[in-house]
């Protein structure tokens, strides 16, 4: 435990050197911004809009959580398909590069705490990313009247798949010295997860059915509406697991060639 605690110290001060570091986090505050703004916007004048036309019932069925933050979580868990593969192509394929990996394999710290170690630490720094993202709801409930306990669930929801994003995108890193073949690795994985279910669309049966199970955005969307189930959140630790098993495997792999 000691030695995956050094290693995720190290690796998490080491995002606060990188510059790829500052711009994943600047680019995901930027966007989320501009689209909490433009989806406020557009809420405040659909409710001047019903206020002229005088419509009270429609009026009381506008909703900040529908309106605005659940759609805001959708787009900030595309933002993060985009910006992760970014965030996490560097953890081993950098060391691969520079030739610090072999240096790392030798040292008397098993493989399991190395990747444990990384996976703390790139965790760690998404989910200060995501934390920050949390100013937007603070707005909403200075100012307004959300559901807190809704934006509660879907911002659960979005801390846990950017974790799954984390373990998906250190498994692909491990595969390649190459940063952009790790990154683009990362990225069509993720974007296999969340469209995995479109064919099951149309159809029916155990393999469908398992398509859709698989589905990234299935298991989010029903978070992000706030209803906060058991078998969405094994779901999303599950990948992470298996992810990270893989991870170590590719590691370990390396140790012994």
């Amino acid at each position: 435990m000691r030695n995956t605690l050094v290693i995720a110290g190290k690796e998490l001060q080491g995002y606060f050197v990188q510059p790829v570091a500052y711009v994943v986090l600047t680019v995901f505050l930027l966007l989320a911004g501009w689209f909490f703004f433009a989806l406020l916007r557009q809420f405040d004048e659909m409710v001047q809009l019903i206020q002229m036309m005088g419509q009270q019932q429609q009026l009381q069925n506008m909703n900040l959580n529908t309106r605005v933050i659940d759609p805001l979580l959708h787009d900030l868990s595309i933002v993060l398909v985009i910006v992760m593969p970014a965030l996490t192509m560097r953890v081993f394929a950098e060391e691969k590069r520079t030739g610090t990996y072999e240096l790392l394999l030798t040292a008397p710290v098993r493989t399991g705490e190395i990747v444990a170690g990384k996976f703390i630490a790139a965790a760690c720094f998404t989910l200060i990313m995501v934390g920050l993202a949390w100013t937007f709801p603070l707005i909403l409930m200075v100012f307004g009247n959300p559901e807190v306990g809704v934006m509660f669930a879907g911002y659960l929801a979005l801390a846990l798949l950017a974790v799954t994003f984390v373990a998906v995108g250190l498994f692909t890193s491990s595969l390649t010295q190459n940063q952009i073949i790790a990154a683009i690795s990362s990225f069509g994985l993720l974007i296999l997860l969340y469209v995995i279910s479109w064919p099951a669309e149309a159809g029916g049966g155990a393999a469908w059915a398992l398509l859709k199970y698989l589905s990234l955005p299935d298991h989010f969307s029903t978070m992000v509406r706030g209803v906060i189930d058991s078998s969405d959140i094994v779901f999303f630790l599950s990948v992470t697991i298996v992810a990270l098993f893989l991870t170590q495997r590719s590691v370990e792999s390396a140790r012994w060639r």
